[in-house]
């Protein structure tokens, strides 16, 4: 048991750290678009867009920096409550016979101590199909009956 927590704690960490380098990352194309749209200085004529460009691109990151930090609020708080879960929900860690799947935050496939995990949002539907379900049980996805083998 000791072991499936720490994998947990171990994925958890992975998770923020990458989020984090997002972050930084993506403030970074913030403050970047920003200087550029005030040294660019206001717009020449009527057509002249380059400015708004920079504002618009600096929107756009921030967007999904607020995203950023939502999931990293996520990532915290299951880092401060580890512990091991009965049923699919999120913070699990759900174990099939194909795949290996952590329900926290989408980030995709993580390799990690020789074993391939991978990452996904609570609301992907994946997870909706398998909700609530215990190991042992079945549920059905794209047609396709699969069985949980473990929880932690």
């Amino acid at each position: 048991m000791e072991d499936k927590l720490l994998l947990k704690q171990k994925l958890i960490a992975y998770c923020i750290a990458k989020k984090e380098e997002s972050e930084k990352n993506l403030k970074e194309g913030m403050e970047e678009a920003q200087q550029t749209a005030n040294e660019y200085g206001a717009p020449k004529d009527r057509y002249d867009s380059y400015r708004a460009q920079q504002m618009r691109k600096k929107d756009m990151l921030a967007e999904q920096f607020d995203v950023i930090q939502e999931e990293l609020r996520v990532l915290r708080q299951l880092s401060v409550n580890i512990k091991k879960q009965d049923d699919v929900a999120l913070g699990a860690l759900v174990i099939t016979q194909e795949q290996r799947l952590f329900i926290a935050v989408g980030m995709g496939k993580i390799n990690m101590d020789g074993n391939i995990y991978y990452a996904i949002s609570p609301v992907v539907p994946v997870v909706n199909a398998m909700k609530g379900k215990k190991a042992g049980e079945e549920f059905v996805f794209n047609g396709i009956k699969k069985k949980i083998l473990d929880i932690y």
